[in-house]
């Protein structure tokens, strides 16, 4: 009779439950951080490959390719780093318990949505309700 517990709607989470995401919230901080790191090394030292053309036209060209790839690294390094903090978040909500609660509706997240987006805080029900 191991239905009786899920015969009742769940609350949340159970421990070994959050086991399961922990681990896949922990391998996805490691792979973000790693990528993150490679793009604030690509920011630190872009156009390392640089030749010393004497023709200015060149170098101009050149020095405007290099700051439009620093500018989109940038812009890429600030998303890895919120999803970085997304992930992180998640994992402060895995030790407190409250993982995979809609912030909306209160009620539990589906696992697949979680797989999916492990750092959401919302479940279809409230995200298809947002305005777009």
């Amino acid at each position: 009779m191991g239905k009786k517990a899920t015969q009742r709607e769940q609350t949340r989470y159970s421990d070994e439950e959050l086991v399961e995401f922990r681990e896949l919230i922990q391998s996805k901080i490691e792979k973000a951080r790693s990528e993150l790191e490679y793009l604030q090394d690509a920011i630190k030292s872009p156009g390392e490959n640089a030749t010393d053309d004497t023709f200015s036209a060149n170098k101009l060209m050149e020095d405007n390719s290099i700051s439009t790839e620093k500018e989109h690294m940038s812009q890429l390094a600030e998303r890895q780093r919120k999803f970085v903090k997304n992930l992180e978040d998640a994992m402060m909500r895995i030790e407190n318990k409250t993982y995979g609660i809609c912030k909306e509706t209160g009620k539990l997240i589906s696992k697949e949505r979680l797989r999916a987006v492990p750092h959401t805080t919302l479940s279809m029900e409230a995200k298809l309700k947002q305005p777009k």
